[in-house]
């Protein structure tokens, strides 16, 4: 067992992909009540499924006369794996693909004890009852077909890898940007609770208000950004010696830069192609903590394309 070449593999590689996307798929599905096409890659393949069985043949193979032993390897093996591959993934996209937080007994979230238990079984499961006939069914393909239809697949998974690994990278690029946005428009709003603030009862609400502001979303910080022109507007209106020229050359100004990020938005949606908005839904329990607010404006503009 495990005399295998570089061909046989790579190949028991993309079968254990596939095998983890038909079981991730089937219970995300389960639970969302809709089918999910789940993972990292548009295609039916996860590497982390892949990574992780080919890992467990790995360490098993000192001890695969030991079931205790072989159990210990699977837990240590798997649960280094996921959690080097979460820390990885989350530095490089600035979000997480999977988050045991909420579970007991969890490390940063990426890893918990209950996660690390089944991986310890299911390399006794692996290694005792599914790779043997997946073995003998490989082992029996001719050399040179096996090696051509590696290729072929090689082929079609790095170049679906590669336009994965890209929108990944965008998604993270775009967070960014929705964030600075937030933070010139929270910057805009506070010069605007100046000039509309004329009581010090008014003062103080405006104070409370820029509190509660820290958590709006985009939506809703620019409908108060409108809300204050308005009451500007209302105030020239009454009173049109209510400011100087000077602050309403600043207002003018504000009201441009405000009118051009209008503008930007009217081609926000745009930003998320079919791998971005896909990637997003086939991965409902994706979340950014460093960019949460940025990252949920993302998911709105997602699942919206779909109605």
């Amino acid at each position: 067992m495990l005399g295998y070449n570089g061909f046989q593999w790579l190949f028991f590689f993309y079968i254990y992909c596939f095998f983890g996307w038909c079981f991730e798929s089937a219970y995300v599905s389960f639970k969302s009540r809709k089918l999910v096409n789940r993972g990292f890659m548009r295609g039916p393949f996860l590497p982390l499924y892949g990574s992780g069985a080919i890992m467990m043949l790995v360490v098993s193979m000192p001890f695969r006369d030991n079931v205790f032993l072989t159990y210990i390897a699977g837990v240590i093996g798997a649960t280094a794996l996921e959690y080097v591959t979460g820390v990885v993934m989350e530095a490089l996209f600035k979000v997480r693909y999977w988050d045991y937080s909420n579970k007991p007994f969890n490390f940063q979230g990426h890893i918990c004890l209950g996660s690390s238990v089944a991986w310890g079984f299911f390399t006794i499961l692996m290694t005792r009852v599914i790779h043997a006939p997946i073995e003998q069914r490989v082992t029996a393909i001719p050399a040179r077909v096996l090696a051509w239809v590696t290729i072929l697949l090689t082929i079609y998974i790095v170049a679906d890898f590669t336009l994965s690994f890209k929108a990944a990278l965008d998604l993270r690029d775009i967070m960014v940007k929705i964030e600075k946005a937030k933070e010139e428009l929270d910057r805009m709003q506070r010069r605007l609770d100046v000039i509309v603030a004329f009581s010090n009862e008014e003062k103080e609400l405006k104070k409370q208000e820029r509190e509660e502001r820290r958590e709006l979303w985009m939506n809703e910080m620019m409908a108060s950004i409108e809300q204050r022109f308005a009451a500007i507007k209302e105030n020239l209106l009454n009173r049109p010696t209510a400011y100087g020229e000077s602050v309403r050359e600043e207002i003018a100004e504000l009201r441009g830069r405000f009118g051009e990020y209008l503008e930007r938005q009217k081609n926000e949606s745009r930003l998320l192609d079919f791998y971005k908005r896909d990637m997003i839904r086939n991965n409902p329990t994706m979340e950014s903590r460093k960019y949460r607010n940025a990252f949920e404006e993302l998911k709105k503009i997602a699942n919206s394309k779909r109605k």
